[in-house]
């Protein structure tokens, strides 16, 4: 059994557009999965149970644990890969308004992808013949940017993380997984949405990479974004997290990060 657990963090007055930095921006209450598995027989398989958290916008809570407690199943149940079969996630909106992630519409869902969530993992999702260069500058387009603007900004992106400009024209699916890692990881903060989630993001990365992927997310973190992420390096943890949320089989605790109880 999962128990919720009183946790303290630093107070901080106000937002740099007003807005209170405490505000609920997601809540994870008595949520679980179980699926069946049918080989041969049919088996009750439990990815997770009675998970409870809430993270406040523009904090960022990591989730620890052993590797087969379903730490990146919760991720893609708050991102709607899948449903859970228990519990709800209510996700509050910048108008206001409270979504539980768990019941409302693909419809709804979509919408909330495109302007709101946003997920950093290692699948790279392209349309054919997409160039590094388009891939990246897609979501500032469809943001309603310019498109030559938006080409612009990509290629400057592109260019902080290293790669080359002649590479800019060709496809991410001739990369390295490293390589495609950090396309992947520029075409989602580009445009960075109100709560991203982060599946191990610097993984595949070198040292040299992991720092610069490590110093745009400090960014965001100055911009209020809201973060849930799994970092399995202690170090990236430390220097991104500010609570953690320990998922195990018979008991999860959330807990503020050592550095914030010296602040």
């Amino acid at each position: 059994m999962v128990n919720k657990m009183a946790y303290q963090t630093r107070q901080q007055a106000t937002s740099v557009d007003g807005k209170p930095e405490n505000q609920v921006k997601i809540e994870i209450m008595d949520m679980g999965r179980t699926f069946t598995r049918h080989n041969p027989d049919a088996i009750q398989i439990e990815e997770f149970r009675r998970v409870n958290f809430s993270v406040n916008r523009g904090e960022q809570l990591a989730l620890t644990g052993p590797g087969d407690v379903g730490k990146s199943s919760i991720l893609k149940a708050i991102f709607r890969t899948y449903l859970p079969t228990s519990g709800s996630i209510l996700f509050h909106k910048e108008d206001g308004s409270v979504v539980n992630l768990a019941t409302c519409s693909d419809i709804e869902a979509r919408v909330l992808h495109k302007h709101e969530i946003g997920i950093i993992n290692r699948s790279l999702n392209i349309l054919p013949r997409t160039t590094i260069l388009q891939c990246v500058a897609a979501p500032l387009i469809r943001s309603g940017y310019h498109i030559q603007a938006s080409l612009y900004r990509a290629a400057r992106l592109l260019d902080y993380l290293g790669i080359q400009e002649e590479m800019f024209h060709v496809s991410p699916s001739s990369f390295s997984p490293a390589q495609q890692q950090l396309v992947n990881i520029a075409s989602e903060i580009i445009v960075p949405k109100e709560l991203l989630l982060l599946d191990d993001p610097t993984a595949p990365l070198n040292e040299k990479h992991s720092d610069l992927i490590l110093t745009l997310l400090a960014e965001l973190k100055k911009k209020n974004i809201t973060m849930i992420g799994i970092f399995h390096d202690p170090d990236t943890q430390e220097r991104i997290a500010d609570k953690t949320y320990e998922v195990t089989r018979e008991k999860s605790c959330l807990s503020p990060m050592a550095h914030q109880e010296a602040a």
